[in-house]
């Protein structure tokens, strides 16, 4: 017992020793960079789990338009249920609105329209995050208090209108897009000459949803539109059901352009 005691300080001393070359083993190949190609891989394949378990939701949005130009200074608000059911049907119902009823008609329920058009299948197809559709390219990894985001540079292959050009910021522990800014590749109005737009997604019960969205349209003749959108009261629908129905879920799907830009009135 006593030489026991007289060596149990030097195997102590062993075993600090030799744990930490272990953790420092651990976390670097933990740690270990991903190039693009591999982020968007992993997101693609994050995405299809969580899409195979989303039988749908429901959730309110909250509209808020200015339009500031020529004609003057308008501005409309309008608060909208809507309900999405896997994997393409999305059903809106207007529960309030206010303001210029100009505004209402003609770009709010207008956007509400393009969105149920954009989830039709060849529509939803080039609206996906996908190596078909983009060009990725890793800009850097942004550590926050939020935690930890690789940041990708995308650039549209093709020309159809419902890509975009800019940055997206992928989590690096579910890789699921946090947050996107950028602006389509191609202008959604005759009357809008640049177009900036921001997209924000918020995690909730391991499904990531939409939080805010805002863009910005310059208009021709002189003048502003901005639109913001906030979406509230997630109540989710879980549930296995049949894996990569009609290939949908494979992929990320950013909102088409038309949904979330104002046409001048």
């Amino acid at each position: 017992m006593g030489l026991f005691r007289r060596q149990l300080p030097m195997l102590i001393s062993l075993l600090l020793l030799v744990v930490p070359s272990f953790s420092s083993a651990e976390d670097a190949a933990s740690a270990a960079p991903l190039n693009a190609s591999e982020i968007v891989q992993k997101l693609m394949a994050a995405n299809l789990r969580r899409s195979e378990a989303l039988r749908g939701y429901q959730g309110k949005r909250t509209y808020h338009l200015t339009y500031s130009g020529i004609f003057g200074h308008h501005q409309a608000d309008m608060q909208v249920e809507m309900s999405y059911t896997a994997p393409d049907k999305k059903e809106f119902r207007v529960i309030s609105r206010s303001g210029s009823s100009l505004l209402i008609n003609r770009i709010l329920m207008k956007m509400l329209s393009s969105e149920s058009e954009a989830q039709e299948e060849e529509n939803r197809k080039q609206l996906e995050v996908t190596s078909d559709n983009y060009d990725f390219a890793l800009e850097q990894v942004q550590h926050t208090p939020q935690g930890d985001f690789y940041v990708l540079n995308v650039s549209p292959k093709g020309k159809s209108r419902y890509l975009y050009r800019g940055k997206i910021w992928v989590d690096a522990r579910d890789f699921a897009i946090a947050r996107m800014e950028g602006e389509p590749q191609k202008n959604v109005s005759m009357w809008a000459s640049h177009t900036e737009v921001a997209y924000l997604w918020r995690p909730q019960d391991g499904f990531w949803l939409p939080a805010h969205t805002e863009s910005t349209s310059q208009v021709r003749m002189g003048g502003k539109i901005n639109l913001t959108i906030d979406y509230t009261d997630y109540q989710l629908n879980t549930g296995t059901r049949v894996a990569n129905e009609r290939g949908v879920g494979q992929h990320e799907i950013l909102a088409s352009p038309s949904a979330v830009i104002a046409d001048p009135p």
